[in-house]
């Protein structure tokens, strides 16, 4: 069943749109008063900014060079060349609300 479905059919159920439906009987009882479905203006400007500009997501991969050159041919854009670091190699890029994520192939570590 499609999740539209059922969220047409609870809230004929209830008599009340699914957006009213949400609000009193999930948002509001666990206190989440900036939830919402229909942002404002203010809302959406926080959209993408919720790690203050610093990497915040991170994506895992064993093959960081075709998961890379996947993620480009699909237009993501990197923020800078490919790095080696201790743990691994990693380059930053945005999705498309702006949030920043770490594309990461963990080193092995030898036993």
């Amino acid at each position: 069943m499609k999740f539209t479905s059922l969220g047409r059919a609870l809230s004929a159920r209830a008599g009340v749109s699914y957006e009213e439906l949400v609000r009193s009987r999930i948002l509001a009882p666990l206190g989440m008063s900036d939830s919402t479905f229909r942002p404002t203006d203010e809302q959406r400007s926080r959209i993408g900014n919720q790690t203050g500009g610093r990497v915040g997501f991170f994506a895992h991969t064993d093959d960081f060079a075709a998961t890379q050159a996947r993620l480009v041919d699909a237009g993501v854009q990197f923020q800078e060349q490919p790095r080696h670091e201790p743990y691994g190699t990693v380059a930053v890029f945005s999705d498309p609300f702006g949030n920043r994520w770490d594309l990461i192939e963990p080193k092995v570590l030898s036993q």
